[in-house]
């Protein structure tokens, strides 16, 4: 049975995804035209599979055992709200709106990320219990170089958001490195593990 915390993690976590699902197919289907250029075939593939990857992975694995543990839902929440996150941006149009969105959206988008990723990783005992700072900080800054390449396949190699590119990607990488790094000193000062 789900302890109170997880069935509110749950609802967080169901309620983000449906909304963020919504966003995705609205621009992948065409129908917010500001949102043509921005990727968002792609976004709607590769967002949906980092959304569900845990729970589904989590549930496949753990149906098999004889005392199965809950899916851990505050964790999956997190990682789903980097991407409501993301949606809420772009549906609000604050990218092209507003300047420091595109800065703070790397920030936030990568602390909840990891943040999550970092709970995860931390349930496995790594020990020392520092290195979780080295390796949640490692991942969100690889994450962050993968993002900027697929940034730029999808919309800045096709010319669509050229101007200013290079540093706007080189900014974007250091603010997602940042947020992973305050999401490890989270996770690392957790009293939960």
């Amino acid at each position: 049975m789900t302890q109170p915390r997880g069935k509110a993690a749950f609802w967080l976590a169901i309620s983000m995804l449906v909304l963020t699902e919504i966003h995705l197919v609205l621009g992948a289907s065409g129908a917010i035209e500001r949102l043509d250029g921005k990727g968002y075939v792609y976004r709607i593939v590769v967002n949906t599979a980092f959304m569900l990857i845990v729970p589904v992975t989590w549930w496949l694995i753990q149906r098999r055992k004889s005392a199965p543990k809950p899916v851990p839902w505050w964790p999956c929440a997190l990682i789903i709200a980097s991407f409501a996150f993301d949606a809420l941006g772009n549906q609000l149009n604050l990218y092209d709106s507003w300047d420091p969105w595109d800065n703070l959206s790397h920030f936030v988008t990568w602390f909840f990320l990891l943040w999550g990723i970092g709970l995860l990783i931390a349930m496995v005992g790594v020990q020392p219990k520092w290195a979780l700072i080295a390796i949640i900080t490692g991942l969100g800054a690889a994450f962050a170089v993968i993002w900027e390449i697929g940034e730029w396949y999808t919309f800045i190699r096709q010319g669509t958001e050229l101007t200013g590119a290079y540093e706007d990607t080189l900014s974007d990488e250091l603010l997602g490195t940042m947020g992973a790094f305050c999401a490890s000193l989270l996770v690392f000062r957790s009293k939960d593990l």
